[in-house]
C-alpha cells in the first residue's frame, strides 16, 4: 500500500486532490488485499478521535502515578518507586504481587496494603478466596469515571 501511494502521489496526475485521490487509493488496496470489508473514506477522523482520548488517558495516568507517589510518601515510610509500579500495573494488585515485586515477607506486603487500603489508595475486594487491591485513581481513569483531557 505504500509503494503504491508513493508512487501516485510522484506522478501528481492531477492540478488538484491528489491527496484525497491517494487516500481513496490506499483505503480500495486495503478493500482488495480483505483487510477492509468495506471502502471506509473518512476513517482519519475515528483514528484523530481515538489518538486523542489515549493521549489524554495516558496524561490522566501519568498524572495520578505521580500524585500516588508523592502522597504516598508524605504518609508512608514505606513507599518505593516498586510500589508505586505495583500499583499501577494492572489497575489492582494483592498480597503476593506485592511480596514477588517488592520482595517482601507475606505479613509485610499485608501490612503495606492494609495501610495504603486504610488511607484510601486502594480499596480492597474480596474475589474468590482472596483480596485484590484496587488502584482507585487509575480505576477511575481506566473506566471513564474521571474525565482525561488532551
Amino acid at each position: 500500500m505504500a509503494l503504491a501511494h508513493h508512487q501516485f502521489e510522484s506522478i501528481h496526475p492531477f492540478h488538484d486532490g491528489n491527496g484525497r485521490t491517494g487516500r481513496i487509493v490506499n483505503v480500495l488496496y486495503l478493500v482488495k488485499e480483505g483487510l477492509l470489508d468495506i471502502p471506509v473514506l473518512y476513517m482519519r477522523e475515528a483514528v484523530e478521535q481515538a489518538a486523542t482520548h489515549t493521549l489524554a488517558t495516558i496524561h490522566a495516568i501519568k498524572a495520578a502515578l505521580f500524585d500516588y507517589k508523592h502522597r504516598i510518601r508524605e504518609q508512608h515510610k514505606f513507599c518505593s518507586q516498586d510500589l508505586i509500579n505495583n500499583l499501577f500495573t494492572p489497575p489492582y494488585t494483592k498480597i503476593d504481587l506485592v511480596q514477588r515485586d517488592l520482595g517482601v515477607s507475606r505479613l509485610t506486603a499485608t501490612k503495606y496494603l492494609d495501610a495504603l487500603a486504610a488511607t484510601g489508595f486502594v480499596q480492597k475486594q474480596k474475589i474468590g478466596r482472596g483480596n485484590h487491591c484496587v488502584n482507585q485513581a487509575l480505576s477511575a481513569i481506566l473506566l471513564g469515571q474521571i474525565e482525561a483531557r488532551p
